[in-house]
């Protein structure tokens, strides 16, 4: 699939060498996406809230050179990741067409997250954007009447092809990936803001990330999305995700906590019933999850407050609460919560507003 909105026009000349630095935020689907259909294209709609301290920093130092083919290295806090190249020998085939000086320069890409890497945190989404982002910005270098609109766009469009989460990692706070017959602009190709009216009670809300484990998942993403195919449930799975974009729309203005809490929970349950129930079918989550929603829900119920959790392809649990309600959740989750944890450990984050650029 050739997208020709996003080819460049030749360039007039190349830059003899330059660096870039971005930093871009993770995201946490309320409306999973799960199954995917070729050229990265999602097999139902998502949206997510674009978190703000879980991110990943990337710098792309590039210098022209006269070889063929890619050639790049990456450090991953400061340690050369020769494991990460075949990802992004991949990422780069698939967006050279749109990229084309890619094969002209050597590049050294620096990255650095501000979680664990393989925490069950999106770290693939923020990387990708990250990385997409600063290819963006050589590109206005080399063009630079980009509008900041098309910037984005292109960005999202680019990171999706990095990994399909990663074009949620733009921009904030609430993006739409997917195309949705009810929400205007939504696309398979990109992540949109979500374009209607929020409730003030979801623009400050909080997500308690629970570490539950922190090893790398027995069962990748990518492995998860392709089981999808011949799922036994994967139609009425596609089916209930549209379904629930479409609720989400009135509870999302309204500031209906309970209507939100009742529809996150179903996703997050429901992603997790797909791993189950596929073929071969697998448990990401571990028994410390378990104990952790049910205390939680135990909690929710003596209290009335609109706390709930949210779970992606991990054992971790994301805990959300609105803003008002933090001070009485933060303790429960310190008090109750953490023992679950490995080490005790877990991430304090709230709603971002996207990717900036970093002075380099």
């Amino acid at each position: 699939m050739i997208v020709n909105e996003f080819i460049p026009k030749p360039y007039t000349q190349l830059l003899d060498r330059g660096a870039v630095a971005y930093s871009a935020p993770s995201n946490i689907a309320l409306v999973k996406y799960w199954g995917k259909k070729a050229h990265q294209i999602p097999a139902n709609p998502s949206i997510s809230f674009t978190l703000n301290n879980c991110k990943t920093a990337t710098s792309l130092r590039f210098e022209k050179k006269t070889s063929k083919g890619f050639s790049f290295e990456v450090f991953l806090d400061g340690k050369l990741q020769d494991d990460f190249k075949p990802k992004i020998e991949q990422f780069f085939s698939r967006i050279e067409v749109y990229v084309p000086f890619l094969s002209s320069y050597h590049f050294v890409i620096e990255t650095s997250n501000t979680f664990p890497h393989s925490s069950g945190i999106a770290s693939s989404a923020s990387g990708m954007s990250a990385l997409a982002l600063c290819l963006m910005k050589i590109e206005q270098q080399l063009n630079p009447e980009i509008s900041q609109a098309f910037f984005n766009k292109k960005a999202s469009f680019l990171a999706r092809l990095g990994s399909g989460s990663a074009c949620r990692s733009i921009e904030g706070n609430l993006i739409v990936w997917g195309t949705h017959a009810n929400i205007e602009g939504s696309s398979d190709l990109v992540g949109i803001k979500y374009p209607y009216e929020v409730h003030h009670k979801f623009k400050n809300y909080r997500d308690t990330i629970l570490l539950v484990d922190k090893g790398e998942k027995q069962v990748s993403s990518t492995v998860g999305h392709n089981l999808m195919h011949d799922h036994p449930f994967a139609e009425q799975r596609f089916a209930q995700a549209h379904s629930n974009m479409e609720a989400l729309i009135p509870v999302l203005e309204s500031g209906d906590l309970k209507a939100f809490i009742s529809i996150v929970e179903q996703e997050a349950l429901t992603l997790h019933a797909m791993m189950m129930s596929s073929n071969p079918y697998f448990i990401l989550m571990k028994p410390n999850t378990l104990e952790i929603i049910n205390k939680l829900w135990a909690f929710r119920a003596k209290t009335g407050l609109h706390v709930c959790f949210t779970l992606d392809a991990g054992a971790n649990v994301h805990v959300l609460f609105p803003d008002n309600e933090a001070d009485e959740v933060q303790k429960f989750i310190a008090t109750e919560l953490a023992e679950h944890c490995q080490n005790g450990h877990y991430i304090e984050d709230k709603l971002g507003l996207g990717a900036e650029p970093i002075k380099i």
